[in-house]
């Protein structure tokens, strides 16, 4: 029997604004899904990179339309009740990769049962995360993300967050427990974080 929204698992996304190999954020962002899990909820994993999206240009659009890697964020953000982010800092901004994917997705239009891009983001909580080997842990960045995803995606930015100093260390794949954070006050930072949005994502639901 299919579930009913009052019965079925909150769905998240979980989202990296960082692809390279061996990215901080994209682990923080796993491990964050891994404790979403625990806690009854559904993760999808996306890659920004995959989404193949040029640089936001509206001529482009225009002559060429709405690429296919926007119209399927869309659709992931219509299907899902949450997202964990992790953004790092580029030069104390989110990263180039996460905007241009985000600003693609403001302007893709509803069309038949599927909402437009904002209206697939409005009212979903979000938790942000960041890391870094540095001392700031990519806090930096983060207030900018809260602002741009409450102002112009309506989304719903829970209080807690998390800037993980340190990232090499508290992530370092020679810890004999990869399923937390190697400070137990980060990860206890983190499993309030990721708590607030499954909490939040659930009340949607109910």
């Amino acid at each position: 029997m299919t579930a009913t929204p009052a019965t079925r698992s909150p769905r998240l996304l979980v989202i990296s604004g960082s692809a390279r190999t061996g990215s901080f954020n994209r682990e923080l962002a796993e491990l964050a899904a891994h404790k979403a899990r625990a806690l009854g909820a559904e993760t999808t994993t996306v890659d920004l990179r995959a989404l193949a999206l040029p640089v936001f240009d509206a001529d482009l659009l225009q002559a060429q339309g709405m690429p296919p890697g926007a119209l399927q964020l869309r659709d992931w953000m219509a299907r899902h009740d949450g997202v964990l982010l992790a953004s790092p800092e580029y030069n104390a901004l989110p990263t180039p990769l996460f905007i241009n994917a985000f600003d693609w997705l403001s302007v893709v239009q509803g069309e038949g049962d599927m909402p437009s891009g904002t209206g697939a983001t409005a009212g979903k909580p979000v938790g942000l995360l960041a890391a870094s080997p540095g001392a700031l842990g990519g806090i930096r960045a983060l207030p900018i993300v809260r602002t741009y995803l409450s102002t112009n995606f309506a989304m719903v930015v829970v209080p807690e967050q998390l800037a993980l100093p340190q990232a090499d260390q508290q992530l370092s794949a020679e810890r004999p427990d990869r399923e937390r954070l190697a400070k137990p006050e980060l990860d206890a930072v983190l499993d309030r974080l990721v708590a607030s949005v499954v909490k939040q994502a659930r009340w949607r639901l109910a």
